[in-house]
């Protein structure tokens, strides 16, 4: 069987982008995925994302990590797919389309920029030496004062494995301030397994978690990646977030055909 597909990144976060709306991709078959993820013996990438129909919105969000399995919400891979979903004559500049932690509406701004919609954020569990909260996917966010040196793998995964999270896990972020309203961060992230170059639920975690521990008062704060920049903005009431957006670059790459 022979399918296209298409290659986006966002600030260094690559995707396979598939469009399965004939629901043809057996996405059940977790080494295929695995192995088109590889890099060096498959397309490479740190995720996959379907395109499937959806009865009410645009379209419908499918992620599955490089390891194969199916994933919480990938912010970088949000955007990229709306990306992908204009290069299909599917939307114009807006969309709306469901992901498996609910609904999501985005606006494609210029210079390839879009801002996406996170889901509100209800609970942060602010811990002496980390804060914990889930931006669509589980994050851990610890500061740290040499994040250029850091061993973000090891230091990573002793974290993600250990019993604060059991099984499931969490992605792992580590953060320095650069100024009052920008924070650079690295992270681990689960199902990946290693440092990736960008991780938008990851940004979107840590600038809300500065901002609950107090390292900010700014409600739009610049998140430095190792693969460029993320703009996270929100409203806080009652201690909760809402009108959460992640604002960055959703670039196409290249496009292929794959056959197995």
């Amino acid at each position: 069987m022979k399918i296209n597909f298409s290659k986006y990144q966002g600030t260094g976060n690559d995707f396979i982008l598939i469009d399965n709306r004939t629901l043809v991709f057996p996405k059940h078959n977790t080494h295929l995925i695995e192995h088109l993820c590889k890099r060096r013996f498959g397309i490479g990438a740190d995720g996959l994302i379907l395109l499937e129909n959806d009865t009410e919105k645009d379209f419908r969000m499918v992620y599955f990590n490089s390891d194969g399995n199916e994933s919480s919400m990938c912010g970088n891979g949000g955007r990229c797919i709306v990306s992908f979903a204009k290069k299909l004559n599917l939307i114009d500049s807006t969309s709306e389309f469901i992901a498996t932690d609910g609904l999501h509406k985005a606006t494609i701004l210029e210079n390839k920029t879009i801002a996406l919609q996170m889901k509100d954020v209800e609970q942060v569990n602010i811990q002496p030496d980390y804060v914990f909260l889930n931006t669509g996917s589980p994050h851990h966010v610890v500061l740290v004062e040499d994040l250029h040196y850091l061993d973000v793998k090891n230091n990573g995964a002793a974290i993600r494995y250990s019993n604060l999270y059991g099984k499931e896990g969490s992605n792992v972020n580590f953060v320095t301030p650069i100024s009052e309203n920008n924070f650079r961060i690295r992270t681990y992230e689960r199902g990946v397994e290693d440092e990736t170059l960008s991780c938008g639920t990851g940004a979107t975690a840590v600038a809300i978690a500065m901002n609950a521990v107090e390292k900010t008062k700014a409600n739009t704060i610049k998140i430095q990646v190792e693969g460029g920049e993320l703009e996270v903005s929100f409203e806080k009431k009652d201690n909760q977030y809402c009108n959460v957006f992640l604002t960055g670059p959703a670039e196409f790459v290249y496009e292929g055909e794959i056959e197995w």
